[in-house]
This record gives C-alpha cells, structure tokens and sequence, in this order.
C-alpha cells in the first residue's frame, strides 16, 4: 500500500467510515445528535458541539495548505466556535465537519510520497507525515471525550 492510500484509509477511519480502533467515527458520534445535545454543557467539559468545531477547524486549516494557501489557524482559535442556537446551526457544523473531512482525505489520497516526507510549512512543523499522524490521534483523543459525554447526556 502506496503512502498516501495509508494515511487517506487512517484518516476514513477515525473521521468518517471506520469502527476497527474504537468500534465508532467522529462522524457516527456527532451525526445522530439534535442541537441541545451537542450544546449540553457537563461539568467543566467542552460541549460536543465545542469539539466538533475544534476538530473541524485543523482540518479546514490544514487543507488550505494543501491546496497551495497559508497555514491561518492558530490554536489559540481552535474553540472559538460560533454560537450553536438551533437545530440548522448543528446541522451546518456537521455538514461542514463532513464536507471538510472528505475533501482532506482526497487531498491526502492525492499527495506524492515526497510530499508527504517532506517539511510541512516551515521545518520546526516536522514532515507532512507528522502532522497527520498528529491529527489522526488528536481526534482519538477528542472522540473519546464525544464518547464519554454522551453517555452522561444520555
């Protein structure tokens, strides 16, 4: 298997199709939820809704660099979500997760090996590569979070 087939499977799996690693997808998790649900505030957590933006926003981020722009985003932003207030609100925040998820897969099943391998942005970033296997297990993380809130709103 080419590199970039790899890392576009990895990437399926965690954002959009696969149930091998935790049984589920980010957007299994955050797909059958109404509005109140993703805003529901336990504890001291972030909201799902809060989450999925966070998520959202390092992938749309990373995609415009590969589509030839600037790396914009800044993690201080990272969970200045928008005010979720209705139901078409959610529905537009996962439709974008989705929208943007699968155009960073394309982009990733498109790049050449020596892309990949080579300096993302500026060499302090570490490799393409890195930054990937990075998001893969940021999202991990971030799921398992959506996992436990939802069953304590449910």
């Amino acid at each position: 298997m080419r590199l970039n087939e790899y890392l576009a499977d990895r990437l399926k799996e965690v954002f959009t199709e696969g149930k091998w690693v935790l049984g589920t997808n980010f957007k299994e998790q955050i797909i059958d939820l109404d509005w109140k649900q993703a805003t529901q505030k336990i504890d001291d957590f972030n909201t799902i809704a809060d989450l999925t933006f966070h998520i959202d926003y390092y992938i749309a981020g990373v995609a415009n660099v590969l589509k030839g722009g600037a790396l914009d985003i800044r993690d201080k932003y990272s969970f200045d979500c928008p005010p979720i207030e209705s139901e078409q609100d959610w529905k537009d925040l996962v439709n974008k997760f989705c929208l943007d998820s699968e155009e960073f897969i394309e982009l990733v099943k498109n790049m050449t090996e020596e892309k990949i391998l080579s300096d993302f942005v500026d060499k302090k970033y570490g490799t393409f590569y890195r930054n990937f296997d990075a998001m893969i297990e940021h999202t991990y993380y971030h799921l398992g979070q959506i996992i436990l809130i939802k069953k304590r709103i449910k």
